[in-house]
C-alpha cells in the first residue's frame, strides 16, 4: 500500500514552495501499546509508570478480561496524557470478538502479510455499523483518540486484484470519513495512519516508517497537517540511529513533529519528545 515519495525530494518540497512549517517545538513523546513491528511493544504497566503530556495508543481490544480499561484511561489522563484507541477500519481480525458480526462483509482469503486478518469487501452493508459499536465503548472508556488503522486498503490495486474486494476509493473515503465524523460526535479526535488524501477532516496523522524506505508516503499531506498545528506523528522501526533519522524528519515537517523509534540494538521502543 506504499506509495513511494523519497525523503530527500521531499525534504526539498517541503523546504521550496510548500506550506509554511511551524517554527515552534511542540513535539510530545509517543507510546504504543497497541503494536509494533519487531521486537516488543510498549507495555501498559511501563506506560502507566513512565508517559507524561505524552499521546498513548492502547488496543483495548487486545484483552478486555483483565485490562479495565477506563481505569488506566483515566489513570493516564491524569497524568496529561491524551490517550488514543487503535481500531483496524480496512480488515477484520479473527481474533477480536466482533468477528463472526464482521466476517460477511470481508472478502473470503485472508491477508497473506497478516494471519487472520481479512481486508472489508463493501462497506456500504453493515461494516459501518459494526465499527460505529467500537468507537461507542471507546468512547464509554473514556479515550481522546481513535486511530484508524489499514484506512488506505481501498488505494492498493494489487491488493483489489489478489484479494478481490468490492470497496472503490470513492466508497473507503465515504466509509472512514462517516467514521470520523460519528468519534467527533462522541467528543473525540481522529487519528489517520500513512494517509491524509481524503481525510482533511481528521485530527491527525500517524506514519509507520522503515529504516529501509524512508519517507514512503505523500509528504505533502502530513507537511500541511503540521503546518495546520495538527498533531503529526511518525512510528519507525528497526533503526541504529534513532536520533539521525528523528532529525531528518523535523527537517521536513518542523520542531512539533512527534516521534516513536524501534531501536534495534535496545529492542525495544524510544520515546522523542518534551
Amino acid at each position: 500500500m506504499k506509495t513511494k515519495v523519497y525523503l530527500m525530494s521531499a525534504m526539498i518540497v517541503a523546504m521550496g514552495g510548500g506550506p509554511a512549517l511551524p517554527q515552534e517545538t511542540g513535539a510530545i513523546p509517543i507510546y504504543n501499546q497497541a503494536y509494533q513491528e519487531n521486537y516488543v511493544a510498549d507495555q501498559l504497566a511501563d506506560i502507566l509508570t513512565d508517559a507524561s503530556n505524552a499521546y498513548v495508543l492502547l488496543d483495548p481490544f487486545s484483552d478486555t478480561e483483565t485490562v479495565d480499561w477506563a481505569g488506566a484511561v483515566t489513570a493516564l489522563k491524569a497524568s496529561g496524557n491524551q490517550v488514543g484507541a487503535y481500531i483496524s477500519v480496512g480488515t477484520g481480525e479473527d481474533w477480536r470478538t466482533d468477528f463472526a458480526a464482521l466476517q460477511p462483509h470481508l472478502v473470503t482469503t485472508p491477508w497473506d502479510q497478516w494471519a487472520g486478518e481479512y481486508f472489508i469487501n463493501s462497506t456500504t452493508n453493515g461494516a459501518l455499523d459494526i465499527m460505529k459499536a467500537r468507537i461507542d465503548r471507546i468512547a464509554a472508556w473514556g479515550f481522546d483518540w481513535v486511530e484508524f488503522d489499514n484506512m488506505d486498503w481501498v488505494y492498493d490495486d494489487d491488493y483489489r486484484s489478489t484479494y478481490g474486494f468490492g470497496a472503490t476509493i470513492a466508497d473507503g473515503e465515504t466509509y472512514f470519513n462517516a467514521l470520523c465524523d460519528y468519534v467527533h460526535q462522541q467528543g473525540m479526535r481522529c487519528m489517520a495512519k500513512n494517509m491524509t488524501e481524503g481525510a482533511e477532516n481528521f485530527d491527525g496523522v500517524l506514519y509507520e516508517s522503515y529504516s529501509d524506505d524512508l519517507g514512503w508516503w505523500d509528504q505533502a499531506g502530513g507537511v500541511a497537517f503540521a503546518a495546520a498545528g495538527k498533531l503529526v506523528i511518525i512510528n519507525h522501526y528497526d533503526e541504529g540511529n534513532c536520533a539521525a533519522v528523528y532529525d531528518s524528519y523535523r527537517a521536513i515537517y518542523g520542531g512539533n513533529l512527534s516521534f516513536i523509534c524501534e531501536d534495534s540494538r535496545l529492542r525495544r521502543y524510544l520515546h522523542f519528545g518534551n
